[in-house]
């Protein structure tokens, strides 16, 4: 049975998302997007990777900012706690299936030469298939690398291939590459659409005209099959956040509410990481709907990103961009990972977040930790 530790909202925190004051433009590091190696509308049929997934149940991780280069520790910390949840699952039907990382996978420039360490060899033995959308680390170009390359041109060659084969730069990883049909893409289940997308290079991020298109059309596609299935969205800038670091991305919010508006349609959970912590704030609209966005950032990366304090003169929660919007569960001291369900029983469906954390301190050589229960959530897809 899980472990369940109980979280405390400390009251000196933000119970609210915030913008952090005085943010700076650095649009001018947006990236040109690499060409799709897919057909529009981009979308991949989760039996063409994993053929035999079952219908009824779909159980995956989810976990952004795994990647490191200073100390590797806590990346193999979760990547472990994940594969044990796979080998010790209780029957074939609770094993997760696969994982769909949030972005940075490897940090700091996307280069190829980082992929063995931060990726492949940490993930040697995580027994599901590994999708991914881009984070702005792996989008972005080292000016300093001795040998040029392209934005998301590593990125690309290990999940976003035309067949699976070895990876050249994987040091002779078992790990195929992933035939993802484009940087901004739609994975489809049985049980749920996810949708992914590439939100570039700049710190509160830019998604471009022609992708917001493609996302107008891929929501409404979605929604003509609900109730049937769930739809998630998913995007590396947090929309939503009351940290530190980074604070809420005015662009992001602007992007998705438009869409939402312009296509008639809302997800059930939205789904971000590029925050190195964990939150679950939920966003309530004026006709009653409530709408979970989560930020899962907290996958490695060895620095983590505190909550805002109410105090702090650098942050601030008034803008009517935040209304109706509440922080209401959070980790920001421990890294973590989710663990997504989604189940069909007769003509219901049902979505359950569980959100796993691991001790920020072990013993020296100490790889290998159960994993702590840190927060539940529920979504009736109806």
């Amino acid at each position: 049975m899980a472990r369940i530790y109980s979280i405390r909202m400390a009251s000196s925190k933000y119970t609210t998302p915030v913008f952090k004051k005085d943010q700076p433009d650095d649009s001018y590091k947006f990236q040109p997007l690499p060409k799709p190696t897919g057909q529009y509308p981009f979308r991949l049929p989760i039996q063409e990777v994993m053929p035999g997934i079952s219908e009824q149940k779909l159980v995956f991780h989810m976990v952004g900012d795994t990647g490191s280069i200073r100390n590797p520790d806590y990346q193999r910390l979760v990547a472990n706690a994940m594969r044990l949840q796979y080998t010790e699952a209780d029957g074939v039907e609770n094993k997760p299936q696969f994982l769909y990382h949030l972005g940075d996978v490897v940090y700091n420039h996307g280069e190829a030469i980082r992929y063995d360490d931060q990726f492949f060899t940490p993930y040697q033995t995580y027994p599901g298939e590994i999708f991914a959308i881009p984070g702005n680390h792996d989008s972005d170009v080292n000016p300093e690398s001795q040998v040029p390359y392209h934005s998301l041109e590593a990125f690309k060659t290990v999940f976003c291939d035309t067949q699976r084969r070895q990876v050249p730069f994987s040091n002779n990883s078992n790990r195929l590459s992933i035939v993802q049909p484009n940087v901004y893409w739609t994975l489809q289940t049985s049980l749920a659409n996810i949708i992914g997308l590439c939100s570039n290079v700049p710190k509160y991020g830019i998604i471009t005209s022609e992708q917001r298109e493609w996302f107008i059309n891929e929501l409404k596609a979605a929604d003509a099959e609900r109730p049937d299935k769930a739809l998630l969205v998913c995007l590396h800038h947090a929309p939503y956040t009351a940290d530190i670091n980074h604070g809420s991305s005015q662009p992001m919010i602007s992007f998705l509410e438009d869409a939402f508006e312009e296509a008639g349609v809302r997800p059930n959970l939205v789904l971000s990481g590029h925050v190195h912590n964990y939150q679950r704030l939920c966003k309530t609209y004026a006709d009653g709907v409530s709408v979970p966005f989560i930020v899962a950032g907290g996958g490695g990366y060895d620095e983590l990103h505190a909550i805002a304090a109410t105090d702090d003169e650098r942050f601030t929660n008034d803008s009517p961009l935040l209304n109706d919007v509440k922080l209401e569960q959070y980790v920001d001291n421990r890294h973590g990972f989710l663990k997504i369900t989604i189940e069909k029983e007769n003509t219901e469906l049902t979505l359950t977040g569980e959100y796993y954390t691991l001790p920020h301190e072990l013993p020296e050589g100490n790889e290998t930790e159960e994993a702590v229960l840190a927060d539940r959530f529920t979504i009736n897809i109806i």
